[in-house]
């Protein structure tokens, strides 16, 4: 039963971010919202360099790789590098413009943190980014919403702060990722410096 009004046309779903690394909590999350909307595909975009994070640790291109083998042979799953073939700052209304220009009859929902919710009007061109999308929130804390959006919740507790430090001090990260991006990370010597 979908969370989002019936649903007319074909319906995609938008989940921007930096991955660094993308992760199974991103996943379950994932396959959660196609099925709660109702989604006919959800797109991974990956931003090249976000307007309120820092720098990322892997590179844009290790991020897209990373992704690319997190959801081969999904066929509801798939990903942008829209953002990445961008010069930076990563803004939203870009990606959705350029997805609009290949989707024109689909429904867009962007899929957002339940930690970017209040920032949500800070966004660059917030007011037309929304008329443009319907936004749904990916909720991993367990906590109260203090939102009208609806909301994919499971409590999951993987975050990829956690997994760059478990990397950085030789810690096992099987099961927090897939095996093919455990295996980028190693062959890229990934998060060794700088996640402590």
């Amino acid at each position: 039963m979908s969370i989002l009004p019936p649903k007319n046309k074909k319906r995609i779903g938008i989940y921007g971010g930096s991955f660094d690394p993308i992760h199974h909590g991103h996943l379950i999350l994932a396959r959660d919202a196609l099925e709660q909307l109702e989604l006919d595909q959800l797109i991974f975009v990956p931003a090249n360099v976000s307007p309120f994070k820092n720098r990322t640790v892997a590179s844009p291109e290790m991020r897209l790789s990373m992704l690319r083998a997190a959801v081969k042979d999904e066929p509801n799953l798939a990903v942008d590098d829209c953002e990445v073939r961008r010069a930076p700052p990563s803004y939203s209304i870009d990606t959705v413009n350029e997805i609009r220009a290949r989707e024109p009859n689909a429904e867009l929902v962007w899929l957002i943190g339940e930690d970017h919710v209040d920032d949500l009007p800070k966004w660059h061109r917030f007011e037309e980014l929304k008329r443009l999308v319907r936004f749904a929130v990916l909720a991993r804390s367990g906590n109260e919403a203090d939102h009208d959006y609806p909301i994919i919740c499971r409590k999951i507790d993987i975050s990829g702060t956690d997994i760059r430090k478990r990397v950085a001090s030789g810690r096992p990260i099987r099961y927090l990722v897939p095996p093919a991006v455990e295996e980028i990370i190693r062959q890229g010597n990934l998060y060794r410096e700088g996640a402590k």
